[in-house]
């Protein structure tokens, strides 16, 4: 599992190279990709592909926005290097290769599979991302109304009309 996982972090460095990514944030894009797999490989022994991308992706969300933070650059650097190792590849070729062999049963099973890691991968991006900002956004001091919700721009003027409250 070490080997595989210095591998990923290799394999990540070189594509950030590949796509020019800043060179000082290589190593930290590259760790981000190397936990990525080693969390996929720990899952994986444990449960099913689909719900070891769907954890290995929300470590990845949560390192990334971390790093963003730490290095004060866009999360999108370290997401898209970190995703790679659960980009569902090897599915996809399968579910071609066996279209081409005309056994539809097969590539249908690697279609269906592929189409569900990638659903995992959106959805744990989305929900990390979601958490930062719910974060983000209450350490911000939002204003928030009890009656109406998020009142950040309030509609009234000379303060809140008669019953609410803020929270």
């Amino acid at each position: 599992m070490v080997i595989r996982t210095v591998a990923a972090f290799a394999a990540v460095v070189c594509f950030g190279l590949l796509l020019e990514m800043p060179k000082r944030y290589l190593l930290s894009a590259g760790f981000v990709g190397g936990a990525a797999w080693m969390v996929y490989l720990l899952v994986e022994q444990a449960a099913s592909n689909i719900v070891a991308a769907f954890v290995s992706t929300l470590a990845v969300a949560l390192i990334s926005h971390m790093f963003a933070r730490i290095w004060k650059a866009p999360v999108t650097i370290f997401l898209v290097a970190g995703i790679l190792p659960a980009v569902p590849g090897a599915s996809i070729y399968r579910s071609v290769y066996y279209i081409i062999q005309n056994d539809g049963s097969l590539a249908n099973h690697y279609l269906m599979e592929t189409l569900q890691i990638a659903g995992a991968i959106a959805l744990a991006v989305f929900v990390m991302d979601s958490v930062f900002r719910l974060i983000q956004g209450r350490g911000k001091g939002e204003r928030f109304c009890q009656s109406h919700g998020n009142t950040d721009i309030p509609d009234w003027k000379g303060g809140l009309p008669e019953g609410h409250r803020r929270g």
